[in-house]
């Protein structure tokens, strides 16, 4: 070897790198921001506007179709714990760079597409209470969360987490207050039941597209498998309970909102969560709508996050130009990236519908699920030795997880 690649070979062990800093409960922390902050404070109307009364039964399918995709990203995040988890994921299932790099982008795209959605609900929220249009608090969301997610990943982890512990809080002063307002409450469950009729079920399922956007975010802690401690462990662990807490969370509040509140009230609004308060006073109001902006707040957060190091782990694995993998030797984060993503987003967010962004999310991450359940089922038929700390599911599971996300996807493209 040569001094001159010696010295080479020298500069790229220097070069700063992204650091394990994220314990489980942050990991599991981060999973709900991003899942619960997405979908249960700003579509719970738009769900409705589709299934009506039967609006929980959507989220409760829903659920069911992301379990089987939760478990395959259970095994695969294991076994590749790294930037850009799908991409690498493609290529070792599928031994080609091109359906690679396509899957990574696509979920970049996931990621930018989805921020844009959240940010106007975060603005619908937030202009109850700073007097601004809505666009120029959508521009001001946006940029400085752009600041947090480059600050450092610890940090913006660690400020999500909190956020996400007072998000998830909100939701069950939710549960709580619509309780105070229908003591009987649960003497109405039954109204939540569909009956078998082709038409009912057809809404349901009609409107399962846009619940799914609501799971959308347990596999974006994939993508920040090189930052996690102990990734063979933790992983798996947080991708589950980021689902159950979740599911948990949307069949609570998503009930006690549709039981509560009017439904021509309630179909189409963009803030749907304050309308269960709409008779409080203005102090329950102004606590809630904080509660509200924050957490949609940090939906956006989590997702910038996730799609800034998908796309430095494009660049790194030589899919995407090398300035996006560039990292900041005193933040430890990809800048570039991170800007790049920034960008996009305003530009999503001041020109595309809420409902229009989240379906296109959606379909764009079923064709992910998709591609990574069968990328598992090549892998895993290919009988490729693996280490005793992979964690690993049945051949079935992503069998079973394929057909529900095509299942899925169809329903929402007829």
């Amino acid at each position: 070897m040569t001094v001159t690649n010696l010295q080479q070979q020298s500069a790229e062990n220097k070069k700063p790198a992204l650091q394990r800093r994220l314990s489980l409960p942050l990991l599991t922390l981060y999973g709900l921001g991003v899942t619960v902050g997405a979908g249960i404070y700003v579509l719970v109307g738009a769900t409705a506007a589709k299934a009506g009364v039967y609006a929980p039964v959507s989220f409760l399918l829903a659920a069911a179709v992301v379990a089987f995709t939760c478990f395959t990203y259970s095994e695969l995040s294991t076994r590749f714990p790294v930037s850009a988890g799908e991409a690498a994921y493609v290529r070792s299932g599928f031994n080609s760079r091109v359906p690679a790099m396509a899957i990574g982008l696509m979920v970049a795209a996931s990621g930018v597409v989805s921020s844009a959605a959240i940010s106007i609900g975060a603005s619908a929220y937030l202009e109850h209470l700073v007097p601004l249009p809505p666009a120029m608090l959508t521009i001001l969301i946006t940029l400085v969360l752009g600041l947090i997610a480059a600050w450092g990943i610890l940090e913006s982890v660690a400020m999500a987490a909190i956020i996400t512990l007072i998000e998830i809080g909100g939701l069950c002063f939710v549960v709580f207050y619509g309780f105070t307002l229908q003591p009987d409450l649960l003497s109405e469950i039954g109204r939540l039941v569909p009956p078998l009729e082709i038409g009912a079920w057809t809404g349901i399922v009609s409107a399962g597209l846009l619940a799914f956007f609501a799971f959308v975010g347990f596999e974006d802690m994939a993508n920040v498998a090189e930052e996690v401690k102990d990734p063979s462990r933790n992983m798996p662990k947080a991708i589950v309970l980021t689902l159950v807490v979740a599911t948990a969370i949307y069949l609570a509040v998503v009930s006690v909102v549709i039981l509560t509140v009017p439904m021509d009230l309630l179909v189409g609004s963009s803030a749907p969560l304050i309308l269960v308060f709409e008779n409080a006073g203005d102090t329950t109001k102004g606590i809630f709508n904080s509660i509200a902006a924050l957490a949609t707040i940090n939906g956006v957060l989590i997702q910038m996050i996730m799609a800034s190091r998908v796309l430095y782990g494009l660049a790194s694995q030589g899919n995407l130009p090398k300035k996006l993998a560039y990292v900041n030797p005193i933040t430890h984060t990809p800048l570039v990236a991170t800007g790049l993503v920034v960008a996009i987003i305003l530009g999503l967010a001041l020109f595309f519908p809420i409902s229009k962004l989240a379906e296109t999310t959606s379909l764009i991450v079923l064709i992910v699920f998709m591609t990574v359940n069968l990328a598992l089922i090549r892998i895993k038929l290919s009988r490729k030795p693996v280490t005793d700390d992979i964690f690993q599911v049945p051949l079935w599971v992503p069998l079973i997880g394929f057909v529900t996300c095509l299942m899925l996807l169809f329903s929402g493209l007829i």
